[in-house]
């Protein structure tokens, strides 16, 4: 259900987020706190203060879709414990790591960059 386009990102906020909020709510906060466009067709991963739940929130090409996840036990990563100056970019598989209980750590490109090779003309 949460599978997109390889290109689809997954912006995790910076700040914890109040679980109260909704459709609007979480609309709001990628738009005024991100930065971002909710309906560009990327994911948005919110958490809760207390990391007991988070929220994805995505675009679907019809209408906003949110999913949500609630533990029963132990808490999900703290996004904001790194560089609160901008959002976390993810992949997918980051993200359904990230609900799985696994930390954010980072990644490394595996590939090129696409463009001209640095230092061409």
């Amino acid at each position: 259900m949460m599978t997109g386009s390889p290109q689809m990102r997954v912006w995790a906020c910076a700040e914890p987020v109040n679980m109260g909020k909704s459709f609007e709510g979480l609309y709001a906060t990628a738009r005024n706190t991100m930065g971002l466009n909710p309906l560009a067709g990327d994911m948005f991963l919110f958490v809760a203060r207390n990391r007991k739940q988070a929220r994805v929130l995505f675009w679907d090409g019809s209408g906003l879709v949110i999913i949500a996840k609630k533990l029963e036990r132990g808490r999900f990563n703290a996004p904001w414990q790194g560089d609160r100056a901008k959002p976390w970019c993810l992949t997918q598989p980051e993200l359904a790591l990230f609900l799985e209980g696994s930390r954010l750590v980072g990644h490394f490109e595996l590939s090129p960059p696409t463009g001209p090779p640095a230092g061409a003309v």
